[in-house]
């Protein structure tokens, strides 16, 4: 049997022109993180980053909001108990006091981890020279202003303002 030599990408040895744009668009705990690491990861390599927050990504960087983000286990069929394979039932995810106690939990693992909370990381993010930028409909939808946003989020644009300051760039959905 042969096998296919692997298929690595060959970003030549110069990263200075690489960009990488992630349009955050869930404002949920466990959806933060993702977005949020790739970020810094992509920061600590030399990679012009910036985060597009749209839909309901505008919790993360909405003040009233941002220090609140919660973690819902109703339709995760993937939950489990911590360092455990047993599955939780899903016909107890909707009883009251399911989300808090998942984000309770949620927030022990991931600060175990030395990962900061997203308001601290959104922090860190842009002290690394990572830029934030706001959807301009998802603002209008939720009749929000740039005073209503984090101070560091650079604007509120269109998503075709968006795609045309990132071209080039590799695109994250998340």
């Amino acid at each position: 049997m042969t096998t296919s030599p692997s298929i690595v990408p060959n970003f030549g040895s110069d990263s200075s022109d690489r960009k990488l744009a992630i349009i955050c668009s869930k404002g949920n705990l466990d959806m933060a993180y993702p977005g949020l690491i790739l970020a810094n990861a992509a920061l600590g390599e030399g990679v012009d980053t910036m985060i597009f927050f749209t839909f309901w990504g505008f919790d993360m960087i909405t003040k009233s909001r941002m220090n609140d983000l919660q973690f819902s286990p109703a339709g995760n069929t993937a939950m489990h108990l911590p360092g455990s394979d047993m599955h939780i039932p899903q016909s107890m995810m909707p009883a009251p006091g399911m989300t808090a106690i998942a984000t309770k939990m949620l927030k022990k693992q991931i600060a175990d981890l030395d990962v900061p909370e997203v308001p601290d990381f959104l922090d860190q993010i842009v002290a690394a020279g990572g830029h934030l930028w706001a959807c301009r409909m998802s603002a209008d939808m939720n009749k929000l202003t740039m005073d209503e946003l984090r101070d560091d989020v650079e604007g509120i644009i269109s998503a075709s303002d968006f795609i045309e300051m990132t071209e080039g760039a590799q695109l994250l959905f998340i």
